[in-house]
């Protein structure tokens, strides 16, 4: 088997059929890698970075492809026929040391191997968890990641029939309040904070009983300046919901500072998680060194999925465990599912709810998810990721459908006129 091309494919389509994400944006953008073999066979990738910064992902793809393309093929395929992942995955690393050691370079790394397990696993017709250490679970607990905290609390309520209604048993909100109009109201000092998430939390915990897993975000990881939390925020913040058997709170710190969240860790009898804007193994290792996370959450679409399983790996030496971050489009959710099943450690998944089109054309009926809210290991032959020339006109590249960080400038332009 040798490659004769390697493509990139960048598509928009809405971002959920959740009317409550909505209030947020409708639309997303996604970037995809197809890799092509003299014997017919595609793998699919896909990157995070292709919700953030779509446009870079070809010229990218374009500077690696020759390192798959042109090399010799008795170099890297194994007695089973199958791709080294490792060899050709460390030739993209080493060649872009000076600027892909993280950041954009790593990312779309994740993407290009992602699409060759793709390969090995159509090749040797087993899923690609079986490839990156075998299946560890029978099954795995799901969770609907909601995004902000739709208020009044009757929307709230909405948000969360439509998880349950869905199968789901467990989900997760945003910190804050966030109105259709796109304000968003989290406190204006650290006291007044922690009471609005109590209060949100327990009337949340009423309304759905305690066999529901709550889950929420704070999103500090792209906060600016002045509206981040600070440690003693995070504490009581923490503190004030642990009554309400919250199973972990995500990014309740920026990235910035391992330590402080070693410290949030000791502080609060709730998990705390985080870890999803970290590229590679390398950027994890500084906060399994110093226990930052009591849930470390790797993205598969942002650092490779054998990145994704040695993190797992790291984290769990201290009995740490991951939660798989995805918010990508149907591919990028699929290698997180995958990596999830072959890691020992892993706690819940996240699974994007009620998705739109975008999502489920790619992952078809691979996505299972039971009677109790728990996800089925996929069955197809490598990621079970299908990209249909009928999906890429569905859905062409509209420039702007991207997403950004708000600052003076660039405005985030938002449903209602806001941003």
């Amino acid at each position: 088997m040798k490659i004769t091309g390697v493509t990139p494919v960048l598509l928009t389509g809405p971002i959920s059929d959740d009317p409550s994400m909505h209030a947020f944006r409708t639309e997303r953008s996604a970037a995809f890698v197809e890799i092509h073999t003299d014997i017919g066979l595609v793998g699919i990738g896909e990157t995070y970075l292709g919700y953030h910064l779509p446009q870079v992902v070809p010229a990218i793809v374009e500077y690696f492809a020759p390192i798959l393309t042109d090399a010799e093929p008795t170099a890297l395929i194994g007695a089973d026929g199958a791709f080294d992942v490792a060899e050709l995955s460390g030739r993209l690393t080493t060649c872009s040391q000076y600027w892909g050691r993280v950041g954009v370079g790593a990312t779309v790394i994740s993407a290009i191997e992602a699409a060759l397990w793709d390969l090995n696993g159509k090749l040797l017709g087993v899923p690609a968890y079986q490839l990156l250490g075998g299946l560890r679970h029978d099954r795995l607990r799901g969770y609907a990641t909601g995004g902000p905290s739709n208020w009044p609390m009757d929307r709230l309520r909405e948000k969360v029939d439509r998880y349950l209604a869905q199968g789901f048993r467990a989900f997760k909100l945003g910190a804050g309040r966030y109105t259709d109009d796109g304000q968003q109201d989290s406190g204006d000092n650290p006291q007044h904070t922690a009471e609005l998430e109590a209060e949100k939390v327990s009337t949340i915990r009423d309304y759905v009983g305690p066999g529901i897993g709550i889950m929420l975000d704070a999103h500090m990881g792209f906060r600016t300046e002045g509206n981040r939390w600070d440690l003693e925020t995070a504490i009581g913040v923490l503190n004030a919901v642990e009554p309400y058997g919250v199973d972990f709170f995500e990014e309740a710190l920026p990235y910035n500072d391992p330590a402080s969240y070693a410290e949030l860790a000791r502080a609060t009898g709730v998990k705390v998680a985080g870890g999803e804007q970290l590229t590679t193994t390398a950027e994890f290792a500084p906060f399994a060194k110093a226990g930052s996370f009591d849930v470390a959450q790797p993205d598969a679409a942002w650092l490779t999925m054998s990145d994704f399983v040695e993190v797992a790996g790291m984290f769990g030496q201290s009995g740490a465990q991951v939660a798989s971050h995805a918010w990508s489009g149907g591919g990028g959710v699929m290698q997180n599912l995958h990596a999830a099943f072959a890691c020992e450690n892993t706690y819940v998944v996240e699974i994007p709810p009620l998705a739109g089109a975008l999502h489920s054309q790619l992952w078809g009926d691979q996505l299972q998810l039971d009677g109790d809210g728990y996800l089925l290991p996929p069955t197809a032959p490598g990621l079970g990721v299908t990209l249909s020339e009928q999906t890429k006109a569905s859905f062409p590249y509209r420039p702007g459908s991207e997403e950004w960080v708000d600052v003076p400038g660039k405005l985030m332009p938002r449903p209602g006129g806001t941003g």
